[in-house]
């Protein structure tokens, strides 16, 4: 239970069958600076408060150590490399389902969250499978669970939209029905993702250079703060302007003028070290998302070697970058068969 109207109304969806699961709070986040905290005493507070309602066991985990052991610093070590990480990925599998099953799940047949997804057995497999909510589907953040995670995985407001988990929490007056949601990387709270890369990573200043032409245009304090496709935020004139390339041993980030330059597309790209959910292996034709977003896009597979594919979309996709993951589902974009991480 994070706190947070979506965990709360998976406790009221429960006890309404009868069941009084065991409730876990898990603190995570770097233990440095108190305030990145995610584990506010208002979190806990709502936690503690739902819980007591619906006659369940409320146990806090400290998750502090490997959250930074694991997840933190797979982060820094990506974009240190030039790479686009994703920090919830990670943290499902190695912490919400990993550090967490470790000190208190292993008890457990069945470990329930909040997350927008569902499960289903097809042909006598379980599968991960989507949210009808396009929106807040969450079910790429969870495309690299281990297969026994997946096992235990039960999202039981998965088959919900949204606004219909917000009417039952209004419905049943819980104490956080109109709370708002998180927004970006869980334990990071108000603290900028920047000012969290800059923590650990501090500047490494270097030159930003035009694609096309060679000319240089500015500076900037280090490649980790840009990503593939950035348009925000660059501060120079003469814009728009997209990040369109690094160059990590020499230090310089490119960048292309224009609106939507074609340098800021990729139609094919490969990805590697695939992590499959429930079946070793991925049809021709699929769907695939790259970021967190309500549209699919439709491709073909390409196998080269063992985990290792090109994914042919069928059309242009803005800002592919290496380290990003690639979360492919079936044509329907129903079943998903997990993801693999892009290069470039």
């Amino acid at each position: 239970m994070s706190g947070g109207v979506d965990s709360s109304v998976v406790v009221y969806e429960l006890a309404r069958q009868g069941l009084h699961p065991d409730c876990f709070y898990i603190k995570i986040g770097p233990e440095e600076k108190e305030e990145w905290d995610c584990s506010s005493e208002e979190d806990l507070e709502m936690a503690t408060a739902v819980a007591h309602r619906y006659g369940c066991r409320l146990e806090v985990v400290d998750c502090h150590r490997e959250y930074w052991d694991n997840v933190t610093r797979y982060t820094m070590d990506k974009v240190k490399a030039g790479f686009t990480p994703n920090p919830d990925v990670m943290c499902n599998r190695l912490i919400k389902f990993g550090a967490f099953h470790e000190k208190r799940g292993h008890d457990y047949d069945l470990i329930a969250t909040g997350h927008y997804a569902q499960t289903e057995i097809i042909d006598g497999k379980k599968w991960l499978t989507t949210s009808p909510d396009p929106v807040k589907d969450q079910t790429d953040f969870l495309a690299q669970i281990y297969d026994w995670q997946l096992e235990k995985a039960f999202f039981p407001i998965g088959h919900y939209m949204k606004d219909e988990v917000r009417a039952i929490a209004e419905r049943e007056h819980l104490v956080n029905a109109r709370r708002k949601d998180s927004q970006g990387i869980c334990f990071l709270g108000k603290i900028n993702y920047n000012e969290y890369i800059e923590r650990y990573l501090g500047d490494n200043p270097g030159d930003v250079i035009e694609l096309e032409t060679g000319r240089r245009i500015g500076a900037h304090k280090g490649l980790w703060f840009h990503t593939i496709g950035q348009r925000k935020g660059l501060g120079f004139g003469g814009g728009p302007w997209f990040v369109v390339k690094k160059d990590v041993e020499r230090n310089i980030l490119y960048v292309s003028h224009g609106y939507d330059p074609q340098t800021a597309y990729k139609q094919d790209f490969p990805v590697h070290d695939f992590h499959f959910l429930t079946i070793p292996e991925l049809p021709e034709r699929i769907t695939f998302k790259i970021r967190h977003t309500p549209e699919w896009h439709e491709a073909t597979v390409e196998k080269i070697a063992d985990r290792s594919y090109i994914i042919h979309s069928k059309e242009k996709i803005h800002g592919v970058a290496p380290g990003q993951f690639c979360v492919v589902y079936d044509e329907a974009h129903h079943r998903c068969y997990g993801s693999g991480e892009i290069t470039i």
